[in-house]
């Protein structure tokens, strides 16, 4: 490579050889003024008075005498721990710890910083690519290096030299080579090159033999080069002559075909403005279209929003009824409930054990422990276990309709047979039904004691609805108890049941066939009109009507007077001829029998 074609991006590597710390910096004065011309030499005598500089050889320049000889028996008569001990000292003097960095002059901040050379005296740096330095630092010639070492604990600058590489001697190769003190070696892409040491020629490359041109073919070369320089200057000429021609003819006989050829051109504007005009109204129509379908939207929007406001303006003066309509309506389905609860409390009556013992309570007179009992209990304990899980479970059934609180796990009352199913669980479906009742065996065990946990998870539900903490789910009765006191307690008084029901259907029933019966006798005496025909309605229903009512206040006197006398009993004797009406469902008639099929008779047997 040519020494002003070198730059900046093909420097690769940098080399250190024989590092020194006994150096002096600076230049010398001998070795400034063996460099610099004459005018340089007498700026620097008119100027500032001589300082002396160290000089920069690297041997001493003092005379020495000829007969002198290198002494190398100072360390002949020591002991080899004293020799190893002065060349570790040597080596430890001379070695550290370096680094360089390259600066440019126009940069503030380094380009380039190596990686640290760790306790030695040579040193090969790895290779660097400043290619992604940009232009203005690759396209450079000169730069500053800068050597830094760490002897002790604290670095310092140890050498700082202006690099021209134009300026650079060629060495081929770091062998056979004697290098000063802190000889800089530079590695470019074409080879390697130094300051302080003097040029070597690079070898000659061998490369083959290449066949050359005879002088025949040369000169036939040379004409053919002659006659096409000839053959251009006559085309150079030819075209000024035509255009000289061209400038001197008249345009008179070129007018009608460019009149042509421009109107050709106007027409061919003139259609494409018309495409482009069709176009445009196209689109003006289309778009006025959208203006007046937006335009009847938004009016429609507008209407919709004042019918919408009205509406509102309405509603509001019905808002303050409606508020005290559904603050009634929750009153009164808050008091059902209470009433409802209260009844459910009477009809299942869970009651402290008479054993005294704290959290154990009865449920309809049958004693049901906390989760917590003998599996190896007899068959009438038992029995006694699963009847009370089953009005446990047929209580929760109907709490969940009545305090509108689905359960988790869905629960069949059958008396002491009842079950509970796990929908939630990764189980099979085959699986998923857990008995209430106890059947036997180690599986059977576990099945119950899991529909059991079920049971206690649907009660804490119930609880949570209404605002309950459950501290242990495990107390079925006392949770449950707590659940209906605390649903049937209020200020107000329990409001009363609400007429109808099955006592009002079958009351409506028994009116029907009385009215019916004496509709038909007065129909059939006073006139031929169809019995619970409009006509027979109007003639002789008010008297029917009039004729019950007698009767159902009869029977209200009767039961007021200690009692409701039957002649028969069952539904047969409310259509008796003169006797008063008696209803099913009043107490002193009315014979109730609990039948459960597939149980045990003698349960108290076995016990």
């Amino acid at each position: 490579m040519l020494p002003q074609n070198r730059r900046l991006r093909h420097l690769q590597g940098i080399y250190l050889r024989n590092l020194s710390f006994t150096r002096p910096q600076g230049r010398a004065a001998d070795d400034l003024e063996a460099d610099l011309p004459s005018n340089k030499l007498q700026a620097l005598h008119d100027g500032q008075p001589h300082q002396l500089h160290h000089a920069r050889s690297s041997e001493s320049m003092l005379p020495t005498r000829a007969n002198s000889r290198r002494r190398s028996t100072n360390l002949a008569n020591v002991s080899p721990i004293t020799r190893q001990k002065q060349l570790e000292y040597t080596v430890e003097s001379r070695a550290a710890d370096v680094f360089f960095s390259l600066h440019c002059h126009e940069e503030e901040e380094p380009v380039y910083i190596s990686e640290v050379g760790e306790r030695a005296i040579n040193f090969n740096f790895r290779f660097f690519d400043l290619s992604q330095a940009g232009p203005p630092v690759t396209r450079k010639s000169q730069f500053i290096i800068k050597i830094w070492a760490k002897r002790q604990a604290s670095w310092s600058l140890l050498l700082t030299e202006q690099v021209d590489l134009r300026a650079l001697n060629y060495l081929g190769s770091l062998r056979n080579h004697h290098f000063p003190p802190n000889c800089l070696v530079f590695h470019l892409v074409d080879g390697i090159y130094s300051f302080e040491l003097s040029s070597k020629r690079p070898e000659p490359k061998q490369a083959p033999t290449l066949p050359t041109s005879s002088y025949n073919a040369l000169m036939k070369l040379s004409n053919l080069d002659n006659s096409i320089q000839d053959a251009l200057a006559t085309r150079e000429a030819l075209t000024a002559q035509i255009n000289s021609i061209l400038e001197r003819t008249p345009p008179a006989a070129d007018a009608v075909p460019q009149a042509q050829e421009s109107a050709a051109l106007a027409a061919k504007y003139v259609a494409a403005e018309t495409r482009a005009l069709r176009s445009a109204q196209a689109r003006r129509a289309e778009l006025q279209s959208s203006i007046e379908a937006r335009r009847a939207a938004i009016q429609e929007g507008r209407n919709a929003q004042a019918r919408a406001a009205e509406d509102v303006k309405h509603a509001q003066s019905k808002l303050p009824a409606s508020k005290a309509l559904l603050a009634a309506t929750r009153e009164s389905i808050h008091g059902q409930r209470r009433r409802i609860c209260e009844d459910l409390a009477q009809i299942f009556p869970i009651l402290p054990s008479p054993s005294g013992a704290p959290l154990s309570f009865t449920i309809c007179g049958v004693l049901l422990p906390n989760t917590d009992y003998d599996p190896a209990s007899s068959s009438s304990t038992e029995d006694s276990l699963s009847a009370g899980l089953g009005f446990v479970a047929q209580l929760t059934n109907a709490l969940q309709y009545y305090l509108s609180v689905p359960l988790p796990y869905p629960v069949t009352p059958f008396g002491s047979r009842s079950s509970i199913r796990d929908d939630i669980s990764m189980l099979p479906d085959s699986q998923r039904e857990f008995p209430l009742f106890l059947r036997g065996g180690a599986t059977a065990q576990y099945r119950f004691d899991y529909g059991w946990f079920l049971l206690n998870k649907d009660i804490e539900a119930l609880c949570v609805s209404a605002g309950l903490k459950v501290v242990d789910i495990r107390h079925t009765l006392p949770n449950l108890k707590y659940l209906l006191y605390v649903c049937s307690a209020g200020r107000d008084e329990v409001p009363e049941r609400k007429r109808g029901g099955v006592r009002g259907l079958w009351a409506g029933r028994m009116k029907g066939r009385s009215v019916a019966d004496d509709g038909a006798s007065i129909s059939t005496a006073g006139s031929k009109s169809r019995p619970g025909s409009a006509d027979s309605e109007a003639m002789g229903g008010a008297k029917a009507r009039e004729q019950l009512m007698g009767r159902v206040a009869g029977t209200s006197a009767g039961k007021e007077n200690g009692g409701l006398s039957l002649g028969i009993d069952g539904p047969s004797s409310i259509l008796g001829s003169g006797g008063p009406i008696g209803l099913p469902f009043d107490e002193g008639s009315t014979r109730l029998t609990l039948r459960t099929k597939g149980l045990r008779e003698n349960v108290g047997a076995h016990a």
